[in-house]
Order: structure tokens, then sequence, then C-alpha cells
């Protein structure tokens, strides 16, 4: 199957009560990963070729916030817009998964 993009990023934004057992993507600062990922491609001019999406929840709250990048299925904990920044050089323009950003189970 063809795709539009060569690269969608999906950024979790799951909202819940504070002080939840299963965590919060949002508490943990998902917004300014997302800023960063949808302001980087566009200023990189990638806007035709990669997607940024927010998302609702991965079910994986408790390892995020959480970030998924296709075609691959990386699944990513992206604790900060510096860790974003590296996978965005890292995957994005270099086309290597950051193995240690992935998600540990």
């Amino acid at each position: 199957m063809a795709s539009r993009y060569k690269y969608h990023i999906f950024c979790c934004q799951n909202r819940r009560e504070p002080g939840n057992p299963k965590g919060c993507c949002q508490e943990r600062g998902s917004q300014s990963i997302l800023d960063f990922f949808k302001k980087t491609v566009y200023e990189a001019g990638l806007k035709d070729t990669v997607r940024v999406n927010e998302c609702g929840c991965l079910a994986a709250c408790r390892l995020g916030p959480s970030v998924v990048v296709y075609p691959e299925g990386i699944w990513y904990t992206v604790s900060s817009v510096e860790d974003a920044r590296e996978i965005f050089n890292g995957h994005i323009l270099g086309g290597k998964p950051v193995e240690k950003f992935f998600m540990k189970w």
C-alpha cells in the first residue's frame, strides 16, 4: 500500500486526572513535544513528506510521553524537546531510528 507521507508522527495528548496511576502524557509535557515536531517539520520544508498529528491515548501513558513514528511503527518515550530533536535529526532526517529512546515495555 502506498503512503502519502514518508513519515507519520503521532504524539499522544491524552489527559487524565492528576495522580492517576496510569499516568498522563499531557501532564508530562507532550504538548511541547507535539509543538516542536510540527514547527520543526514546517521550518525544514518537510510538510509535504512528514505528517505530525496529535492523538488520543496510545495505552502507554505510564511510559510516556509517547510518540509513534510510521511507517516503521517505532514507539518512543520522548521526555523532552531535546529528546524530540535527537529523534527528528536521527530518524526523520537521517533515516535511522534512535534506539536509546525506544519505549521499554
